[in-house]
């Protein structure tokens, strides 16, 4: 076969044809037509003289297999008929030839080691590459565009937009078919930077501010996102000093009681190691028609961050679970805000537990009950069929920080995963698999983009996705000698898995420079949804394995470790390790590469 005919042919063709002849297949389509061009003219004379054998060969015993009747005058004895070659090959010479055929075919069996014999498949894994630097630059990038004041990406903001459209011009000009989706979802919106104030009136002030005199008045302000932070669809208020709300202490919120005691006060929950959820004690709030909640973080990363306090941390709710709870709709006027410990501590001095408790001004300007625009750029590679192997993370941070580990880190690493693949698709060719790229506004407030993508490709996925790839927080901290060093690299499907452990092992081997300093985990979560071992519905990837129809998706995910900063304001690039990056990405791309090329996997 020449090199035109040859150049028809798939990579993975081509790969099958070297196997057969016991050839090295590594290397791009253009290696792969040369090595099988020279290995045909090199044997072409050998297979000339094997064929001129082969037909002596089959001449001769084509001649002693016709023996005529006049050969035999009288019927033959047992003896003679058994010494004839018409009974053949009990001589030693046929006995040789099935021993040495039975031994060809037991060696056929062990060098090709077929599947249904229970041998596992040799597969041609090559490890594609990682530039730290490029991760890096497209980390600074996203993390530059931020809110000026906030410095966080949210969903449904202009950062959010631009971040969108800075994703898909990187796509487009690695040579991806690039598009932005947009949907319309439900998302809260924080329209202004806040308020939130005490203060203790003097013996002879009439107000704490304005133009009654109000001498003496002490006013002790919280700084916004260092000291508190609004909780995901948290309604609005504009409580004044003048309006003297009263406050209920809930204690820990577990108290049903307590919450019914609440209604037209602000209710201050104490978390603890309870660990009650915002949707349970928003909705709490709801259900009993509380005037606003605030939560003070008493118990996680206290002490790590900084100094000796518990840093406020900004959670979502469940939004169809406080639908529900609110008879149908969401509660505009229930504004809900977490505290740190320290700044806890000082409202509990200067509200709870004073005999004359100071005056609160708390004003928060947010929308939560509309729809609102959020953004999906995809990047596309169009393959020789319609399967399909998608990976993305999520682009969009908490409103008030960078999130430069959530998800910065993951949505760098997938730019860069893509970046290298479409170097591999210039080099090797067309890939038999469609292979696309996204990444996912909503993610914080209810996996919104991802949710609403898989609806609106449900029956393509359904029948054509093979495998999702998900990196959110796939990092580890740039202080991992003090903090841990662990990747957890997980899964749903035995036959994935399988994959993912063996690219970890020849990327520990040619690579073990960065993967010795790392703890690489792994786990098979197969089991049913609501099972110990089900995969769990935490990101991007939930709906890619449980919303198709009745169908359960595959998927890979990774997670990393030393995040102490996650959902906080300083979860900045001074956290940030790109070499961190570099194994997850390398293990799932090369997976990608796999399964771009090899349609049997």
């Amino acid at each position: 076969m020449d090199e035109s005919a040859l150049s028809k042919h798939s990579v993975a063709e081509l790969k099958d044809m070297l196997r057969s002849q016991g050839l090295a297949v590594s290397g791009n389509k253009s290696l792969l037509i040369q090595r099988l061009v020279s290995s045909e003219a090199s044997t072409k004379g050998v297979w000339d003289e094997r064929n001129d054998a082969s037909t002596a060969k089959e001449e001769t015993m084509t001649a002693n297999l016709s023996l005529e009747d006049d050969d035999f005058e009288s019927p033959l004895t047992f003896k003679q008929r058994m010494s004839t070659t018409v009974y053949g090959p009990l001589n030693l010479g046929g006995l040789v030839a099935i021993g040495l055929a039975l031994l060809m075919v037991t060696a056929t069996v062990f060098i090709i080691q077929p599947a249904w014999l229970g041998f596992e498949r040799d597969y041609d894994y090559e490890l594609i590459d990682f530039d730290q630097t490029q991760a890096r630059n497209f980390a600074e990038d996203l993390v530059n565009l931020g809110h000026p004041d906030w410095e966080g990406r949210m969903s449904a903001t202009t950062e959010e937009a631009n971040t969108s459209q800075y994703i898909s011009q990187k796509f487009q000009e690695m040579g991806y078919a690039a598009e932005i989706n947009e949907f319309q979802v439900p998302m809260h919106h924080v329209n202004s930077e806040p308020s939130f104030r005490l203060c203790v009136r003097g013996a002879f002030s009439l107000a704490c501010e304005g133009v009654i005199i109000s001498g003496g008045s002490q006013i002790t302000p919280f700084q916004h996102r260092v000291d508190y932070v609004i909780q995901g669809f948290s309604g609005q208020s504009e409580y004044m000093f003048d309006e003297d709300i009263t406050v209920t202490d809930l204690g820990n919120g577990t108290d049903e009681a307590l919450w019914q005691t609440a209604t037209g006060t602000i209710g201050y929950v104490r978390g603890d190691s309870s660990k009650v959820g915002n949707t349970e004690l928003y909705s709490n709030a709801a259900i009993n028609d509380l005037a606003g909640l605030i939560s003070v973080n008493k118990n996680y990363q206290c002490g790590q961050i900084e100094g000796n306090d518990c840093v406020p941390i900004f959670k979502g709710t469940n939004y169809d679970s406080l639908v529900a709870a609110n008879g149908g709709n969401l509660p505009t006027d229930i504004p809900f805000i977490s505290m740190s410990k320290d700044a806890g501590e000082m409202f509990e001095t200067m509200v709870i537990n004073s005999t004359e408790p100071a005056s609160i001004e708390l004003i928060i300007d947010v929308t939560n009950d509309q729809e609102r625009t959020i953004y999906v750029p995809c990047g596309t590679i169009q393959g020789r069929t319609s399967e399909l192997v998608i990976a993305g993370g999520h682009h969009d941070t908490v409103y008030h920080g960078q999130g430069a580990v959530d998800d910065t880190s993951g949505t760098s690493s997938i730019l860069e995963m893509a970046r290298q693949i479409a170097e591999v698709v210039n080099e090797t060719g067309t890939p038999d698999r469609t292979i696309r790229f996204c990444t996912w506004g909503g993610e914080e407030e209810g996996l919104w983009g991802s949710r609403a993508y898989v609806e609106q490709m449900q029956s393509s996925l359904r029948d054509n996705l093979r495998l999702y790839i998900n990196l959110d927080m796939n990092h580890v901290d740039a202080d991992f000698a003090n903090r841990g060093n662990s990747l957890k690299l997980f899964t749903n499907n035995e036959e994935d898995y399988g994959h993912i452990v063996r690219i970890t092992d020849l990327y520990k081997q040619e690579r073990s420079e960065i993967a010795d300093k790392y703890d690489i985990q792994f786990s098979l979560l197969d089991g049913a949804q609501g099972d110990d071992d089900q995969m769990p519905c935490n990101s991007d990837h939930c709906p890619f394995v449980y919303d198709l129809g009745g169908k359960n998706g595959r998927a890979v995910v990774c997670y990393g470790s030393g995040s102490w900063e996650y959902h906080t304001y300083l979860d900045t690039m001074d956290r940030f390790n790109e070499e961190s990056l570099a194994i997850s990405t390398t293990v799932y791309g090369t997976y990608m590469r796999l399964l771009a090329y090899d349609l049997s996997v």
